[in-house]
């Protein structure tokens, strides 16, 4: 019972620590022939960025599918080479 309940406790560690990752945002525009998205976004704390409305590509054009302007979001930015782009895109709780 002592490894089960360890196990449980590591399982919501982890997804604690996913969840602090997103950033909460609006979407303002897609543009899903050149693979982007406008949001307007809280802090991202891993790029050390405040809030602000900007532009960012998408790794993958299927996340896309996800949103729709107006919709609240949890997102993951990351820094690639020279520009910022979403690699997770789900819906806001």
């Amino acid at each position: 019972m002592t490894k089960t309940l360890l196990l449980a406790l590591l399982a919501s560690l982890s997804l604690s620590a996913a969840a602090a990752d997103l950033t909460e945002a609006e979407v303002k525009k897609i543009d899903a022939d050149q693979a982007k998205i406008t949001l307007k976004h809280g802090e991202i704390k891993n790029l050390d960025m405040p809030p602000m409305t900007m532009v960012f590509g998408v790794k993958d054009k299927t996340l896309l599918a996800k949103a729709k302007p107006g919709d609240k979001v949890r997102v993951r930015i990351e820094k690639d080479g020279a520009r910022y782009v979403v690699t997770v895109l789900e819906a806001a709780p």
